[in-house]
């Protein structure tokens, strides 16, 4: 099971880091990429961890209002939208797909949500990647 998860810099990696410094458990399987804003998150790089063996993908960032960069995400929030959509015409389980807001200071939220969404992405199975020519 593997769980790719693009955390915000300025909040939800920083909550991550919360949770693993107060020791709170969450799954191992969940594998963290910082990246500056989650609305710099390319769709392409979802599909990419989809095609590379991922089970589920998680874009995770700052409450709405509270971006770092201002509207960043709520440029995250269209892709995701935009994304779920995408996965449901070709055929994909969208629920693998996960949109999670959370700031420095909600480590216990992160864990908790990353323990949920491996529950949801067990309960529909390993998935099959994502297959197109290159």
């Amino acid at each position: 099971m593997k769980i790719v998860v693009f955390a915000c810099n300025w909040c939800s990696y920083a909550g991550a880091d919360l949770a693993g410094v107060s020791r709170l458990k969450y799954p191992e399987d969940v594998k963290i990429i910082r990246v500056m804003c989650s609305g710099m998150v390319n769709p392409a790089w979802i599909l990419r961890a989809f095609r590379q063996g991922a089970d589920g993908v998680v874009i995770a960032g700052c409450h709405p209002g509270d971006c770092h960069y201002m509207v960043g995400n709520y440029y995250a929030k269209k892709r995701y939208i935009l994304l779920k959509e995408l996965l449901n015409f070709i055929g994909f389980e969208d629920e693998r797909l996960k949109l999670l807001w959370a700031s420095a200071s909600e480590g216990k939220k992160f864990a908790e949500e990353m323990a949920a969404f491996k529950n949801v992405v067990e309960n529909l199975g390993e998935q099959e990647k994502l297959r197109w020519k290159e």
